[in-house]
């Protein structure tokens, strides 16, 4: 594909809109806005994307969400990922299933990017990514995104989303946005709450209970704590099995597809205690554990009984082997913030990791014959994130600026390490273990590196109309090198209803330890046939004979304009267009596959083997799109209702492609870097619109809640022939709930997806026999209704 044409006019639009606001604000720089100013005192204060102290959901110079503990709630949503896509109308949370490890932790994105382009913290302090690498075929292809559903719901006090680059701000991965996630603080106020759940098809039974609470320490501090425990059966929404005639399963259920069985337990600590009005030690810490079982591809006898007859003497009807996850993840910080010569000052450390062991049972090697265990331990992929880090701000009163200039910058230091375990040696003996071959001695190791940045951050209110805002920073990487990012942001508020804001950035991404050193051994069903495909670090011979090349950091730009009203009768409306394109995206090749690949693998030591792929700089984008938000608060005469909506279109184009490297080990024979179905996952696999309408009617102690999503159409495209593409039409999806208060208590029922949507059925072609009916990227899942009960007391 030929580089195409960037001189987009859009491209200039925040710089010119910038340069004619100030022009504007110079000839009105002595009016006041009291009223602004006194509504401004009265909203939220947030602090994602600046580091003023004064800045709201409405008066931020970048658009921004914040996200109530009665939102998330009311949403009904086992985890933070269906919360935040029920809320969100630019957040996509597919469920797939048969996807392996990403069946355990599933990735959401933000604005239609890669999961691991958008920035997760958690009371502005980064949080470390997952150690597992999504392979296959799903939404996330190739990232390592941070693990949302490891965060417990009721330790959160509210979110903020902003939805606007901020590498220079934040650093690496704050391309898309940044949801920062602030836990609930203080010493008093608290709830226990039991929630009880099932779909209408009589699976996927939930129950959850949690409670939190805050303690003081003595008169100068306070604790808060967070328990809950969630215990989910599976859902299977498998076709009957119509493979194999003479089999005994035949026209039986014999795959798992849909959500997994999972048992989560999960706590947060958040405390602080002030030494001094000037001196507060602050600490918290997350932690998550869970286990989650999944089905992979189900084994007929047919398939085996003439290679294995060991295997067919223990499975004489088959068998589906099940990946057994069990989950680790943890994240503390400890710091001082306070201020001295003016200065505030807040100095922390940071660390915080992801362990992910990975046991299959009821699975074969045949390789082993009747020596075969039937469990098999596969190993283990671990992450762990230290960082060091310290912030500085002040606000200064130069004769220049009328409300002052606040002036931040700081360090940060930060050190990374990934690490694979070998699996026990009957797992990759030979072919390896059906399902998921173990980790091999070849594939284990310890990486690490580290980086350090340095940021200066100006902001100000220039006038009373105009605000203005600039960030640059510096970041230097052990393995690739330096990188520089800087963003231009600026708000006219026209009067106390309009205001007019623009942002003008570039960014970048740096690649994962996880895409840089992954190595693993994966059965792939490619067009209902199995492969066993190489997963190659870049620097992998063998990898570098088909084409690898060492990873260079993603680069963004990013640019928006937009529209605020807040009128005096309480409706807030933001309109936001955007554009980000991001240059040597790195992507998962395809699958190299074929008799070249596999005799050349074979002749350097790699047998059983039937091809390979790595990570690879392949493409250039660029994503535009428009967020529309808007609440209006309608006061009755006995009851309150609020009105909520949300809309979101988004389009991502490739605008280059990597050709084809020059084959090192393998003159001649041509390899698809990216295949036609990664591309149609970037470009079309996720809807182009979303949108929903929300009511929350308050009358006496009653409450009722109603949402209305409509998920736009989607594609996939097949990565064999254009003629089994398939676009999947929109759907609606209803949720709903009633609740009722009686002193303390309060008594909630409700459903979600109450109308029973599902998507659209997979084309025979696509579907494996009519085995896997539903399509994995459909946005919403394949599950259908569920509905649920919740009891809760709070203090």
């Amino acid at each position: 594909m030929h580089r195409l044409n960037r001189k987009l006019p859009v491209a200039l639009l925040p710089a010119a809109l910038l340069l004619a606001l100030a022009a504007t604000a110079n000839a009105q720089a002595q009016q006041s806005m009291p009223s602004a100013k006194k509504a401004k005192s009265l909203q939220t204060v947030v602090v994602t994307g600046t580091r003023a102290f004064d800045r709201t959901e409405s008066t931020s110079l970048s658009p921004i969400d914040v996200l109530t503990p009665k939102d998330l709630v009311d949403t009904g949503a086992p985890n933070l990922s269906t919360a935040l896509r029920t809320l969100l109308p630019s957040f996509n949370f597919p469920q797939p299933s048969v996807t392996d490890a990403t069946d355990a932790t599933q990735p959401a994105q933000l604005r239609g990017l890669s999961p691991d382009e958008t920035l997760v913290l958690i009371d502005g302090k980064r949080q470390h990514t997952t150690a597992i690498v999504n392979v296959n075929g799903s939404l996330g292809r190739g990232s390592s995104p941070v693990d949302l559903n490891a965060i417990p719901i009721n330790a959160i006090d509210h979110i903020e989303v902003l939805r606007d680059g901020a590498a220079a701000q934040y650093g690496s991965d704050a391309i898309a946005g940044v949801i920062n996630i602030i836990l609930k603080h203080g010493a008093t106020g608290g709830s226990a709450s039991v929630t009880g759940g099932q779909y209408t098809r009589g699976d996927g039974t939930t129950w959850q209970g949690g409670a939190d609470g805050g303690f003081a320490l003595g008169s100068k501090g306070w604790v808060h704590l967070s328990v809950d425990a969630t215990h989910q059966d599976a859902t299977n929404r498998a076709g009957p099995d119509i493979r194999y005639p003479a089999d005994p399963t035949y026209n039986q259920t014999t795959f798992h597809y849909g959500l997994p069985t999972t048992r989560a337990k999960q706590a947060a600590i958040n405390l602080q205690y002030d030494f001094t009005p000037n001196v507060e030690l602050y600490a918290f810490s997350l932690f998550n554990k869970r286990d989650v079982s999944a089905g992979g591809f189900f084994r007929s006898l047919s398939q085996y009984k003439n290679s294995s007859p060991a295997a067919a003497a223990v499975y004489p009807d088959g068998y589906l082997p099940m990946e057994n996850s069990a989950i680790r993840d943890d994240s503390e910080v400890i710091g001082l913030r306070g201020k001295v010569g003016g200065w505030n000052y807040d100095v922390s450390a940071n660390t915080g990791g992801n362990h992910w062991k990975l046991i299959t049972s009821n699975t074969f090697n045949y390789s082993l014959g009747s020596t075969s265990p039937t469990r098999f331990y596969i190993g283990t992929l671990s992450n762990r994130q230290n960082i060091l880090s310290a912030d500085f701000s002040k606000d200064f009163y130069p004769s220049l600026f009328k409300n002052g200039l606040t002036v931040a910058w700081g360090l940060n230091y930060s050190h990374e390490q990934f690490e694979i375990k070998q699996g026990d040696a009957a797992s990759y003996a030979g072919a390896g273990a059906q399902v998921y071959p173990g980790y091999q001695p070849s594939d284990a190791g310890k990486h690490a590196r580290h980086s350090r940045a340095v940021y200066l951050d100006l902001e100000s209110d220039l006038t009373d109309k105009l605000s203005a805002g600039f960030a640059v920073r510096n970041e230097h990487y052990s393995d690739f090198g330096s990188t520089n990012s800087a963003k231009l942001s600026g708000r006219y508020a026209f009067n106390d209803t309009i205001a007019l804001r623009a942002t003008a950035s570039n960014g970048f991404r740096a690649p994962s330890l996880q895409q840089e050193y992954y190595s693993s051994t994966a059965i792939n069903f490619i067009n209902g046939v199995p492969y066993t495909i190489r997963t190659f670090p870049v620097d992998n011979p063998a990898a570098k004979a088909l084409g690898a090349q060492p990873l260079k950091p993603e680069k963004s730009r990013n640019f928006t304009v937009g529209l605020v009203l807040t009128p005096t009768n309480g409706l807030y409306t933001t309109l936001d267009l955007y554009q980000i394109t991001i240059d040597h995206r790195i992507i998962l090749s395809g699958n190299l596959t074929g008799t070249a690949v596999q005799d050349y693998l074979t002749s350097v030591g790699i047998p059983y083997v039937s091809g390979g792929r790595f990570f690879t700089n392949a493409v250039n984008t660029r994503t535009r799109g428009v967020d529309l938000v808007s609440t209006y608060p309608l006061q009755l005469q006995d009851s309150t209702l609020k009105f909520t909506g949300g809309l979101n279109y988004n389009k991502t184009d490739l605008l280059y492609i990597e050709p084809n490297p020059a084959q090192l080990g393998l003159a001649g024979l041509t390899l698809p870097v990216i295949d036609r179905a990664e591309q149609g996952r970037i470009t079309k696999g996720s809807p182009r619109t979303k949108a929903f309408v929300a009511a929350n009617w308050d009358i006496s102690n009653w409450t009722v809640h109603g949402q209305l999503t409509r998920y736009g159409q989607w594609t996939d495209l097949s990565s064999s022939s254009p003629n089994y593409d398939q676009t999947y039409g929109a759907r609606f999806v209803l949720d709903a709930s009633v609740s009722y208060r009686w002193n303390s208590w309060s008594f909630t029922v409700g459903g979600n997806d109450i109308n029973n949507a599902y998507p659209e059925k997979v084309i025979s072609h696509n579907n494996y026999h009519g085995i896997l009916a539903y399509p994995n990227s459909s946005p919403f899942g394949f599950s259908g209704a569920y509905y649920y009960g919740t009891v809760a007391y709070h203090w």
